[in-house]
């Protein structure tokens, strides 16, 4: 059975300043199966076909998680679009690996 990592690799400003355009991630790849944490760093499915997405999660509510982007100027979100259901989370990362390798900080609400 192979590992359920995968490398992925950011596009867009969403997640400036803690991920910008071309970081490398690595990912515990879960679809379906990722319990996320509030202030976990998460690749999801956004809602309307836009493609996955990554974001971190603000809040756990009855309706779902919110998911925003640290650059809420740059970001299409759940203040955009709302909750999403805990199974559009495809994986949790774990650590950039490029350019600047480490740890992401968990926070409970993006930097401003």
């Amino acid at each position: 059975m192979p590992l359920p990592l995968r490398r992925v690799v950011v596009s867009g400003p969403s997640m400036a300043p803690t991920l910008h355009a071309d970081d490398v991630l690595l990912v515990r790849w879960r679809p379906g199966r990722i319990t996320p944490a509030v202030g976990d760093v998460v690749v999801v499915d956004l809602p309307g076909g836009r493609p996955l997405s990554v974001k971190r999660v603000t809040a756990i509510t009855p309706d779902g998680l919110r998911i925003e982007g640290d650059n809420p100027s740059g970001s299409t979100d759940s203040r955009d679009f709302g909750a999403v259901a805990v199974a559009a989370v495809r994986g949790r990362v774990l650590f950039r690996l490029w350019p600047r390798p480490g740890r992401l900080a968990r926070c409970a609400q993006p930097p401003r």
